[in-house]
């Protein structure tokens, strides 16, 4: 699946992955492949997401960390939005 994550100053990531958590307002959820269409208000914590051959916008590579579960991005609240197999995430 496809996961863009968009910041108010540019597009950080547009990527192939296979897993992605964020910060529901109701508690953590994450969305695997082929995960059924979705839309949510996202609160205060971190995106991680998982892939092979993640490929980071330029210059914003210094904005994500990495550990052996796999990406992470800090954020202060943002909305998603996952339909036809791609993830859009709006963050800030």
């Amino acid at each position: 699946m496809i996961l863009e994550i968009v910041s108010p100053e540019a597009t950080l990531l547009h990527s192939e992955v296979e897993l992605v958590s964020v910060p529901g307002v109701n508690g953590e959820f994450q969305m695997l492949d082929n995960h059924a269409p979705i839309v949510s208000l996202l609160v205060e914590g971190t995106v991680k997401f998982k892939g092979a051959n993640v490929k980071f916008e330029e210059g914003f590579e210094s904005k994500f960390s990495n550990n052996k579960e796999g990406y992470s991005l800090p954020i202060k609240s943002g909305t998603i939005e996952m339909k036809e197999n791609k993830i859009i995430i709006l963050a800030d």
